[in-house]
Order: structure tokens, then sequence, then C-alpha cells
């Protein structure tokens, strides 16, 4: 700050073994955002030997693109570290969304407005809005561990994301009854066939991913500890516990020669790749038509928690990585907890108060 009180911005940094300080713009002149755009770029040419500014203070930002960090990310983390759905994913909201807006802008150059912008481009997809914005800022979050921009730029931060809310959908114990027999009644009718309505049943049985199953191999399948093996499902290696059920489901199930995944596809040596045609089938004759896939792994979470088991418990049968995952079926438990003590002081109250 002046004498006179007008207020400066000011970047700071070490290059050379020794501090640095520049004056970036006074407060009012510029915006904050503008102000931390021009620190980025300030630090970015100190730290590479270069003066604070460039000569031609019109001249475009110095460092690297947004597409040469991309190429540097898809190629040292997206390929080696993320699975190959997410990894699609990626590539896809870098191919159609990222780079033909950015691709050719130096990291620093680029502005939460414009990716302001952008994400506001895709209202209508809100769920793709935010993942592109997520791909960006992860983009960002890899350049800082790179040394490629300075700590603490991320444009993306400041992005509001959309809100995707959703209830959270439990099949009750007469739906889950309605579901399998509808199940049973349009694959005897072939109105479904064989491979979906299993994956189907498995599904409800597991509480496993729709991908678990559906990627699930026979040297997966331990019937004598009664177990799945999982080599690779999202959060790595695990393993599912078979119950009888479960594992009549997968006994009845003719392994084809020179297959090797448990429900085969219509291609020769590869799985079943979707269910969701005749989910929306079954979902629509069993009067269940706000009922996902992936809600079955919710109610199969929520059965366990109405017969008693822990939160923990629960993780584990899921194959959460993290507490908080399991955290969102807290609510479930309280109910559970409600119910219980409705019961026993049910049962007393017959003895006491006759």
């Amino acid at each position: 700050m002046y004498a006179t009180g007008g207020k400066v911005y000011v970047a700071q940094t070490r290059a050379g073994g020794r501090s640095k300080r520049v004056t970036i713009g006074r407060h009012g002149v510029i915006t904050p955002e503008e102000a931390r755009q021009r620190a980025a770029l300030a630090i970015t040419r100190l730290k590479s030997g270069q003066s604070a500014k460039p000569a031609d203070e019109n001249a475009a930002p110095r460092g690297p693109t947004v597409a040469e960090a991309a190429k540097k990310y898809l190629a040292e983390h997206v390929e080696v570290r993320l699975k190959p759905n997410t990894a699609r994913n990626v590539r896809i909201d870098l191919q159609k969304h990222i780079l033909p807006a950015f691709g050719k802008l130096a990291l620093v150059s680029v502005d939460r407005e414009r990716i302001a912008e952008l994400h506001a481009k895709l209202y209508r997809t809100p769920a793709m809005a935010n993942r592109v914005v997520n791909t960006f800022a992860a983009i960002y979050s890899m350049a800082q561990s790179w040394g490629l921009v300075p700590e603490g730029i991320n444009p993306c931060s400041e992005v509001e994301k959309y809100r995707i809310g959703r209830p959270e959908r439990f099949l009750t114990e007469a739906e889950f009854e309605r579901l399998g027999r509808i199940v049973h009644e349009m694959e005897a009718e072939g109105k479904i066939q064989s491979g979906p309505a299993a994956a189907i049943r498995l599904l409800m049985l597991t509480g496993c991913r729709c991908n678990e199953i559906l990627q699930l191999r026979w040297d997966e399948v331990d019937f004598e500890r009664s177990e799945l093996r999982l080599s690779d499902s999202k959060t790595g290696q695990r393993t599912v516990p078979l119950s009888p059920a479960a594992k009549r489901v997968i006994a009845a199930w003719p392994r084809v020669s020179g297959n090797p995944w448990v429900i085969p596809g219509k291609l020769d040596g590869r799985p079943l790749r979707n269910v969701n045609r005749s989910w929306c089938k079954v979902r629509e004759r069993a009067g269940l038509e706000d009922v996902r896939l992936h809600d079955l792994r919710h109610s199969f979470a929520s059965r366990a928690l109405a017969l008693g088991e822990s939160l923990p418990m629960i993780g584990k049968l899921l194959g959460h990585a993290r507490i908080q995952t399991t955290a969102r079926y807290a609510h479930l438990a309280e109910n559970s907890v409600r119910d219980s003590a409705a019961r026993v002081a049910a049962s007393i109250g017959a003895d006491i108060l006759g």
C-alpha cells in the first residue's frame, strides 16, 4: 500500500537463489483475476531466468501451452494410472472441448472467465460440463507438480459447478421380490437374453459395480472358497464373498470354449458389453422406472444395514477405498437404529403396560 492509500498487487518468488519481488499492477485498475494471471506469468519468467515483464508488454505470454501440458498429462498420468473408461472420458474431454478452445494458449494465460464460458456452453449436459472442468483442473494440478506453472495457479478452481441432484433410490423387500420375478418371467418369454438376466441377478446379489460383473472372468471365480477375486476393480484388487444364491447363478452359466468371460457377448472371445437395454425393459415392466442399475448396489448396502451390518463392514462388502464413500449410508444406519429402538420399546411396553 502506498502512503497515499493506494494499493498494488505484488508477486514474490525465489529465483536464482535470491528472493525477487515485482509489482503487478494497481488495485482497482486491474481485477484480482488479472493480477493472478500477471503474477503467474511474472513468476514463470523469473524462474526461467528472464525479466519479470517481456520487452513488449503486449507480447503473448510464454510458457507451455495447454496442448503441450495435455500431451504430457495423457502420457504420464492418464495412460498409466487411470482405468480404461476414465481414460477414454479424459480423451473425449480434451479432444472435443478443451483443446479446441484452449490448446494454443499458454497455461498461464487462461483465465477463469473463459473456462466458465466453456462450462456454461455445456449446460444441457451438466454432469459432462462439470467433468470437463475437472479434467482441466487436473491438468493444472499436474502442471504445478511438474513446475510448469507456479503453485496456486488453477483458474478452474473458481468455476462454480452445476449441482447434480438425484435422490438415491433403495429397493424395498417387495420391490426386490418383484424385480427378481420379472427378470425370470422376461427371460423365460425370450423378452431379454440370459446373459443380461444373469448380470442383473448378480448385481442384486453381490452389490458389485456393473463393470465388475460384465468384466468377470472364470479365473476370478473361486467356488471352493465362495468368493470372487477381482483383479482390477475401480479401487484395485478386491475379494467379493459369494452367497449360495450368487454361486447358483454363476454355476448355472455354461462356459464357452475359448472365452474367458463368465458372461460372454455376441462377439467371439468378448464379454457382454451392456445391459442397459434389457434393464430398461425389466424396470418398465416392474414399474420401477426411477431405478438405475447402480441403485441395485445402493439397495444391497441398504439391506445389509437393515440386517444390522456396520458401516465399515458395508464399505468392505462394496469395495470402498475410503470410509467417506460409505458415509453416504449413515442416514440409513440412523433409521435402522430408530427402528430397532422402536421394536425393543414395543416389546418392553407389552410387558409393563399390559
